[in-house]
């Protein structure tokens, strides 16, 4: 097999310069799209291959490897299929409606680390492909009255103390327009901004951010729903929203699972049109972690593993080795079925695998690797964007576990038989 670690110029093709892209501006949103699926992960060498190396692509390698592991990103499982389908078929719907009025929105609730907004942006990327496709077929040229730049999606982030000048001043920090200086004309700026550049979904995140109990907050979710009346889909991503005090006051229609929201509060909004009649009408979807209670919950679990597993590069890498034995609930131990943490503890415990030659994972391994979320600057506590995270077990516990043979669809009782 070819060692592709480096090509015939001894340039790295893995590894880029600069930093990486920022989703909330127009450029960073274009550059990441440009790159989703474009990595080339490191070639599958047995032993015998890897020790024909020369010292320099050995290191390369061991390099490439490591990259390969930080960059797997997050493989799809059944919650985030059915938040994908939901949100493609939302933008779709909504992108196709030409009638004017609010457009439905979709809320995107879950834990930290359970993926909500890859799989938001992975689905709006999707979308914002074909949607670029239609319009090149049929408005290839420049759209008069509006700008030539054609973004359908926009992508923002709550700020962690929300006003409505923050929040419109994040938007139009996306399309790289001004700001103006009152707040009636920063919303005016955005409704343009929108306007002109046909966006067709917008994409808040961290909504949870908001602290209903504060006036400026209050006002910030005001903000957002009068958002809806731009003939744009509103896509809210934050953590546990059920609970957040978002939906305080309104009702989920039996008939449909939507959630309406009522009117806008009249007199204390920045908005002197808030007294609005039209109800705010939402999707909400959780995004869960797995489940290791039931049968088709722990082969789904198992399934993801197996997927994990068949991107690794370690040397000594075996069928079964993240899906066999006891590895697959203590997996699940260690991480609570949260796809976030599961996949940083791979990540460093092949880091580790590699540095110490083992190149291959087992409980003892993972049990020296602390579970770390050193980038989480970005992240806010309180709204509880950081999960909770289970300790390591000490080695001698993992032996004292140790079965004969694999566990995970055993009956684990209270179930009838007929059930």
């Amino acid at each position: 097999m070819t060692d592709h670690t480096h090509d015939e110029s001894g340039i790295v093709p893995f590894l880029r310069s600069g930093p990486p892209p920022d989703r909330t501006t127009w450029e960073g949103w274009q550059q990441w799209q440009r790159q989703r699926g474009t990595f080339v992960a490191a070639p599958r060498l047995s032993l015998e291959q890897y020790a024909a190396l020369s010292p320099r692509r050995r290191a390369l390698n061991d390099l490439h490897r490591t990259a390969t592991h930080v960059n797997m990103g997050l493989l799809e499982t059944p919650m985030s299929a059915r938040v994908t389908k939901l949100m493609r078929g939302r933008l779709r719907n909504n992108a196709l409606n030409f009638e004017p009025g609010t457009r439905d929105g979709l809320m995107i609730s879950g834990g930290g680390f359970l993926g909500k907004t890859e799989t938001a942006c992975a689905a709006a990327a999707a979308f914002e492909q074909l949607w670029r496709d239609l319009h090149r077929q049929l408005l290839p040229g420049p759209v008069p009255g509006t700008r030539d730049l054609l973004l359908p999606v926009a992508y923002c982030r709550t700020p962690v103390r929300a006003t409505p000048k923050g929040l419109c001043g994040a938007i139009l920090d996306f399309f790289g327009a001004p700001h103006p200086k009152t707040l009636n004309g920063m919303i005016r700026q955005v409704r343009n901004s929108i306007r002109d550049h046909h966006t067709t979904a917008l994409l808040l995140d961290d909504i949870t951010r908001l602290r209903l109990h504060r006036e400026d907050d209050q006002d910030t979710l005001d903000l957002v729903r009068e958002l809806m009346d731009l003939n744009v889909t509103l896509v809210l991503i934050g953590v546990d929203i059920p609970n957040s005090g978002l939906i305080r006051g309104g009702h989920a229609d039996p008939r449909t699972g939507q959630w309406a929201l009522g009117p806008t509060r009249a007199g204390s909004s920045f908005n002197p049109s808030a007294a609005t009649q039209t109800e705010r009408r939402f999707d909400l979807v959780d995004l869960d972690p797995f489940d290791y209670d039931t049968t088709e919950g722990m082969a789904a679990f198992i399934d993801h593993l197996a997927g994990l597993e068949d991107r690794l590069r370690l040397l000594r890498t075996k069928d079964g080795m993240l899906t066999d034995g006891e590895m697959p609930e203590y997996l699940f131990r260690r991480t609570r079925g949260i796809v976030g943490l599961l996949k940083r503890l791979i990540e460093d415990g092949c880091r580790e695998a590699i540095e110490s030659g083992t190149e291959n994972l087992t409980p003892e391994l993972l049990a020296t690797i602390p579970i770390r979320l050193g980038n989480v600057a970005d992240r806010d506590p309180s709204a509880g964007e950081i999960p909770e995270i289970p300790a390591a077990e000490p080695a001698k516990s993992i032996a004292k576990r140790r079965r004969g043979r694999n566990t995970v669809f055993d009956d684990r009782g209270g179930r009838t038989a007929d059930a």
